[in-house]
């Protein structure tokens, strides 16, 4: 019998043994940019969390099931309420939930979802797949919308793997771990190559469902161009598609499946192309004059098809931070003071650079960068730098669960935009959150990257970090949000760049895709789902 995941913070993000510490410099960046902290923002016992009371889940549901596999403790129905965006992180924390999942069913296998899904909409039960929980746009949010009960259909179970060393192709259950995924790669000599921040939790599954993009996909590629071939078990039966690197047939349904969020059904496993294993890799820093330098730099390397495969730019106030909580030592720090004091400036932005694959081909394409940077005025910072963030990659969730403990705001968003457009897109932006925050008597910092890049436009990764304000952050956040995503829409830009839709994005798809997209999306729900049961409320209203 498999159980659901209990070896996370139930409050928040990763391992419980890990710390989440601010530090002393955390602490002293809070207090110069007049952030207030507070003290109550520690968690509670998870017994402490009051949820509402859970509904029967009918006989015919229990039976598709296995009894064996339905759970129903306090503790499951609590880690399977919420996913992992600020409000929450904050509702589990001030230990009130109004919604909560009635039962946790743990499918041991592919050949139980058909049956659990026919039940399910054959009597009124609600399902949300559940992966790693590491949605930040309420995607796991337990909604039962005008059903009786809801269900958490957790995949734990689905995680096998089969490789195809010819094809260069591995099929890879649902429900395994980013770590997991490429533990049992590598023991083959192959790596998928999808690292996105979520990486040590979030599922293969979850990759899928989400379009998601990790931080080297420059190099290896965005999820949804890694995919081969896919199936989805919905309540009306199964969707496949077939094992080949490419199709003319008619519109692409392994489109529909990827990014579908589990509103039209259940994906059970991935085929995907895989890598060997690099032979090398190599992780550098650069410090260039500002945001827009370093946007320029990326333009031309993405232009030119010269892209490493991790390349990431922060704009001067997320360089700043990143300094204080962790300056830099040695040549490094050297330089970067060297280049403060030459150009007799206050900061600049910081690149990294990351690049992976034979000897040979990571020496050609630092070669080509390091030239492409210099070119536009960039300093050398060295590798120690770029070790160091490499080191950390998956880190900053836990910073973020130190900020949260001293009662601080913080929160994420994110977009995409031509180049045309990139500038005035993260001016716009930028200049929303800090005026929202403003208006509602908020001290604050509002920090971004570029993360990924393309040959007509580039991603823009926003970061807020703020004192809550009078009203607090339940009731602040949700405006300063809806605020940056007006001005996301008015500028043209996507509402989410990798972090898929859910219920903060239900309402305001329209503005991107159109009414006519939204009827497209709704046809197939109907013909997929036609009681309405798969993840009610996320990309639909």
């Amino acid at each position: 019998m498999t159980q659901p995941r209990r070896d996370t913070r139930w409050w928040g993000w990763g391992d419980p043994d890990e710390p989440a510490e601010l530090g002393p410099a955390g602490e002293r960046m809070l207090a110069e940019r007049g952030i207030e902290t507070r003290s109550d923002g520690t968690a509670r016992s998870i017994e402490a969390v009051r949820i509402p009371d859970a509904e029967p889940i009918p006989d015919a549901v229990l039976d598709a099931a296995g009894r064996d596999n339905v759970f129903t403790s306090h503790e499951d129905r609590v880690r399977h309420a919420n996913g992992q965006n600020y409000l929450d992180l904050l509702a589990l924390r001030s230990g009130e939930l109004d919604l909560a999942p009635d039962a946790v069913v743990v499918a041991e296998d592919a050949g139980r979802i058909g049956p659990i899904l026919e039940a399910c909409s054959a009597n009124g039960v609600a399902v949300v797949p559940f992966g790693g929980g590491s949605s930040v746009v309420g995607g796991v949010t337990p909604i039962k919308g005008d059903h009786a009960a809801v269900m958490s259909l957790d995949l734990a179970g689905l995680r096998a793997m089969e490789v195809d060393e010819r094809s260069l192709t591995a099929k890879l259950g649902a429900g395994l771990r980013g770590p997991e995924a490429e533990a049992l790669l590598a023991s083959r000599g192959f790596t998928l190559g999808h690292f996105p921040q979520s990486f040590e939790y979030a599922t293969i599954g979850g990759f899928a469902a989400t379009r998601s993009a990790g931080q080297s996909s420059s190099g290896y590629g965005r999820f949804d161009s890694l995919v081969s071939s896919i199936r989805m078990i919905t309540p009306q039966g199964e969707l496949s598609t077939i094992r080949t690197p490419h199709t003319s047939i008619g519109p692409s349904l392994r489109e529909v499946v990827v990014g579908s969020e589990g509103t039209f059904g259940v994906i059970p496993d991935v085929e995907v192309r895989i890598r060997t294993v690099p032979a090398a890799r190599r992780y550098e820093a650069w410090i260039v004059e500002d945001f827009e330098a370093g946007n320029e730099a990326v333009r031309a390397l993405a232009q030119h098809d010269l892209l490493p495969t991790i390349i990431r730019v922060s704009d001067v106030p997320e360089t700043e931070v990143n300094l204080a909580m962790s300056l830099p030592s040695g040549a490094a720090g050297t330089l970067f003071k060297r280049y403060l004091r030459l150009r007799g400036r206050d900061g600049g932005s910081l690149v990294i650079t990351g690049y992976e694959g034979t000897s040979d081909a990571v020496r050609r394409s630092r070669s080509a960068v390091a030239t492409t940077i210099r070119r536009g005025g960039g300093v050398f910072l060295g590798q120690a730098a770029g070790k160091g963030w490499a080191r950390g990659r998956f880190h900053g969730p836990y910073l973020r669960e130190a900020l949260l403990d001293r009662g601080v705001l913080v929160e994420t968003l994110e977009t995409a935009q031509q180049w045309s457009q990139h500038r005035r897109l993260y001016e716009s932006v930028r200049s929303t959150i800090e005026n929202a925050l403003a208006a509602n008597g908020m001290e604050g910092i509002v920090m971004c990257h570029l993360s990924h890049a393309y040959r007509d436009g580039a991603s823009l990764y926003f970061t807020v970090i703020a004192s809550q304000g009078p009203e607090g952050g339940a009731v602040n956040w949700p405006k300063i949000k809806k605020a940056a995503c007006e001005a996301i829409q008015s500028g043209g830009g996507t509402l989410s760049h990798h972090h898929a839709t859910g219920r903060d994005h239900a309402g305001l798809i329209e503005g991107e895709i159109g009414p006519l997209g939204i009827e497209a999306i709704a046809s197939l729900k109907d013909r997929f789902d036609p009681a309405g049961i798969m993840n009610p409320g996320k990309i639909l209203k």
